[in-house]
């Protein structure tokens, strides 16, 4: 009786944690990439509220509650309101199968892999309803863009999970970094002997990441400079919050995921200081990798976007299974 009350419980307090850390990474990322905006175009940046302008996400947050929920006439009421909640919900529930440590992490799953991507999968379902619902010209062309960007990249993305697959023969996440301990030599990334391309199979990785998480140079789904905020026109107040929170919180997963397949997760390059600590250190390296790209690279032009994935990406990791597979066969 004890175990069946406890295992409830257990995943609430995971749960709530989880929300926990989503929100404060959400608000304090967007600290760090204005921040590290100003740095890069040699401005301050926030810097009015608290110091360095360390309390300006709760300023922004405070703000955003306070404001009205609109709900603009001709819209489709059930569908707009929805929208938010769908864009925001899985990433909460990929990040329950990440193991940030060998023991912390809300649910083991054999899965665990599938889990993530299938989730995933909502927040384009998401962006494409919030665009739909609000019968707006410019929001319903944002959506259409982000059906195919979505298509385009996903095909790059799952053929280099699969190499993965092959390389470790298991979608258990937990499993897939126990394979990679004992230094960085160990690391997916290194595996050279198993595939000459395996850098370039991580860079693919990351490159698909970023045009999933509609980030610039791949940020078509709002592209300010041609459809004003894209699916995002009609949305204001919390709803628009919700939008922009999940996009910190699937940058959150996708460089969960990456560090977990190609950098060894939890473990340690040289032996000290705990697996949560280098899991970290990890994530958050990947995330100023993904705002220092989004600030030193202009957008690209839309059919740019997509001769990237249809012509060079996923023949390139098209490629890099096939080497794989003939490597594992042969040797």
């Amino acid at each position: 009786m004890n175990m069946t009350l406890s295992e409830p419980i257990r995943l609430l307090l995971y749960l709530v944690v989880i929300l926990t850390f989503v929100g404060f990474n959400a608000a304090y990322l967007v600290w760090v990439e204005r921040k590290a905006a100003g740095w890069f175009q040699r401005r301050p940046g926030p810097m009015e509220v608290g110091w360095q302008g360390l309390l300006q996400p709760v300023a922004d947050g405070i703000k955003l509650i306070s404001k009205q929920l609109i709900v603009p006439p001709g819209t489709d009421k059930l569908l707009f309101r929805l929208a938010p909640v769908m864009v925001m919900a899985p990433a909460t529930m990929c990040l329950a199968t990440v193991p940030f440590n060998e023991s912390l992490g809300a649910r083991n799953i054999n899965l665990g892999l599938v889990m993530v991507f299938a989730f995933g999968a909502i927040n384009v379902m998401a962006l494409m309803l919030g665009g739909w619902a609000s019968r707006n010209k410019y929001a319903i062309i944002s959506a259409a863009r982000v059906v195919s960007q979505d298509v385009a990249y996903e095909i790059p993305m799952f053929l280099v999970v699969i190499t993965m697959l092959m390389i470790t023969g298991t979608m258990n996440l937990h499993e897939i970094v126990r394979q990679q301990i004992g230094g960085f030599w160990h690391w997916n990334i290194f595996k050279v002997w198993v595939n000459p391309l395996m850098p370039f199979t991580f860079l693919i990785f990351f490159t698909c990441m970023l045009a999933e998480t509609n980030r610039a140079p791949f940020d078509m789904a709002e592209a300010e400079s041609e459809l004003i905020a894209g699916a995002l026109t009609e949305y204001a107040g919390f709803s628009w919050g919700l939008f922009y929170m999940a996009e910190y919180a699937n940058i959150i997963v996708g460089c969960s995921v990456a560090a977990v397949l190609f950098l060894g997760g939890w473990d340690s390059p040289v032996g000290v200081w705990p697996g949560l600590f280098w899991f970290l250190v990890k994530l958050y390296a990947l995330i100023f990798i993904v705002v220092w790209v989004r600030w030193t690279f202009p957008r690209t032009q839309f059919y740019s976007l997509l001769n990237l994935s249809w012509k060079i990406l996923i023949p390139v990791s098209l490629a890099t299974l096939v080497l794989t597979s003939v490597m594992m066969k042969l040797f």
